[in-house]
């Protein structure tokens, strides 16, 4: 009920730009920027798939493209739901290595309300700034989320890793990355 809630108000402020404004004050951080300012916002997990990113978050981005985040690396380290049963990726810095995703044009407004359906700002994920690179060499400034995660991976959930399989596939990412993919075993 108590979770219900939180969500019902978060979304509330995110509707808002001003109330955001206040919202993200509240937790130390600033909103920069227009509502209208367009932002790249690079999706790793669930959010590559459509049935995640513009259904159930609502999100109507106005372009996407494949991209990749370098030295990072794809982590399962964070606990989901059931306990024990599920680990959401995650990201870690990593040099030499990369994390393949779909890149996704969206606005600031938009950019809020995703925050609010990832429960950021809060006590998991955190919005982190850094450099993306398309397929065709072309580096632009993104957002995308990081937590910190525990030392050791879990097993994601076969729905979950079902997911970045298929939103991998559909958004013509590389394929030793769906490889990559396709090697994480999924809880039982």
């Amino acid at each position: 009920m108590l979770l219900t809630l939180k969500r019902a108000l978060r979304r509330s402020v995110a509707r808002s730009w001003w109330l955001s404004k206040l919202w993200y004050r509240r937790f130390g951080l600033q909103i920069e920027g227009r509502p209208e300012d367009e932002v790249w916002y690079f999706a790793f997990g669930a959010n590559m798939h459509d049935s995640a990113f513009r259904e159930r978050r609502r999100m109507r981005p106005l372009e996407w493209r494949p991209g990749r985040i370098r030295d990072y690396r794809l982590r399962f380290n964070l606990e989901g739901r059931p306990k024990g049963k599920a680990a959401p990726a995650n990201i870690e810095p990593s040099p030499g290595d990369e994390v393949w995703g779909v890149l996704y044009k969206i606005t600031r407004r938009d950019l809020i309300w995703l925050d609010s359906t990832e429960g950021v700002p809060g006590p998991r994920y955190r919005q982190l700034w850094t450099e993306a690179e398309d397929r065709e060499g072309n580096r632009m400034p993104c957002v995308t989320y990081i937590a910190e995660g525990k030392e050791t991976d879990g097993t994601p959930s076969l729905r979950y890793i079902t997911l970045l399989r298929e939103g991998a596939r559909a958004h013509d990412l590389p394929e030793h990355w769906l490889r990559l993919l396709e090697s994480v075993q999924p809880a039982e």
